[in-house]
């Protein structure tokens, strides 16, 4: 049933309605769901301890990998669970503070995986293109300050968010169509002129997703561009095989999230739970395979993974 409420400025809670059409199959959804979810933690649970406990891995790109794999764990965790009390347990409540939590954990996530694929891909460049400036260039100090500004541009762009929302008065529906609560989602239900968060949620991803994306595009153009000058067509092969699984996580971040976007924007004739589907899978499937990709391409990483395995089987 749907509630409209004229007097209430901020509303209590929020009911978030879940697959809108697909509300007799939710439960069998779910299993998937829950298995991609326990592959997500138990992947970047392992790839977060094996950086942590083997000096080899101690370098400048696992320290941007436990970056990652920690971003993942947050975004995955802050809409999974109270996913799957929809499908399975019926539990569409949420509290305007709730709503407003879990709105700034997913796009605070999304704009500082963004963020760190960015850095990978400067560091990627440096490695191959000025290899002998390598520990000069990203010494101990200098990466510290990479991951305090990346984490911090990420706070100061999605903040502002929960004031842009918290200002609206909400005398409409108090129904969210979706299995979570995300920006222009909460400001629809508003019953007051929302253009300025129509305008802050196209600008925050102009500067930051599309700006992170030019500047990898170019980190990488360079990197090609020296890596077919090698003389050697094994040193060529070894370059390219440190980049291939960081561009396989980039490929799955990216293409997805433009996906859905364009979808949003021109696929009209696109069922809703189409797009609720597509955008519930887009926060669990690249954490689940992200340590995978990591696991299966990175040699040193593969090698700690067997070990580990083979030492606890031996016990």
């Amino acid at each position: 049933m749907v509630i409209y409420n004229e007097s209430s400025y901020n509303p209590g809670t929020f009911i978030l309605v879940g697959i809108q059409g697909l509300e007799q199959y939710q439960v069998w959804i779910g299993i998937p769901f829950f298995i991609f979810y326990i592959v997500a933690l138990v992947g970047n649970c392992i790839l977060l301890y094996l950086i942590t406990v083997e000096r080899s891995l101690h370098e400048t790109m696992f320290f941007f990998l436990s970056m990652l794999a920690m971003t993942d764990l947050i975004l995955s965790t802050d809409c999974v669970p109270k996913t799957l009390s929809i499908f399975w347990l019926e539990d569409r409540m949420i509290t305007f503070p709730g709503c407003l939590t879990q709105m700034f954990f997913l796009h605070y996530s999304f704009a500082l995986d963004s963020a760190i694929l960015m850095a990978m891909a400067f560091d990627r460049y440096v490695a191959i293109c000025s290899p002998l400036r390598y520990t000069t260039v990203l010494t101990p100090k200098t990466i510290i300050k990479i991951a305090v500004g990346i984490s911090f541009r990420s706070f100061c762009i999605i903040f502002p968010v929960i004031f842009l929302l918290k200002r609206l008065p909400y005398c409409k529906t108090n129904i969210i169509l979706h299995t979570y609560c995300e920006h222009i989602g909460i400001a629809r239900l508003a019953c007051a002129d929302i253009s300025i968060n129509i305008w802050y949620g196209i600008c925050v991803p102009i500067l930051t997703v599309i700006s992170d994306v030019v500047l990898i595009a170019i980190s990488y153009t360079l990197i090609l561009c020296t890596v077919f000058r090698l003389p050697s067509r094994d040193a060529c092969q070894k370059a390219l095989g440190t980049c291939g699984s960081h561009v396989c996580v980039i490929l799955m971040f990216y293409t997805p999230g433009f996906f859905s976007v364009l979808a949003h924007r021109f696929g009209h004739n696109v069922s809703r739970a189409f797009h609720i589907m597509f955008a519930n899978l887009y926060i669990v499937i690249p954490p689940a395979l992200n340590p995978i990709v990591y696991g299966v391409k990175t040699k040193q990483i593969r090698d700690k993974v067997i070990h580990l395995f083979s030492s606890n089987g031996r016990k």
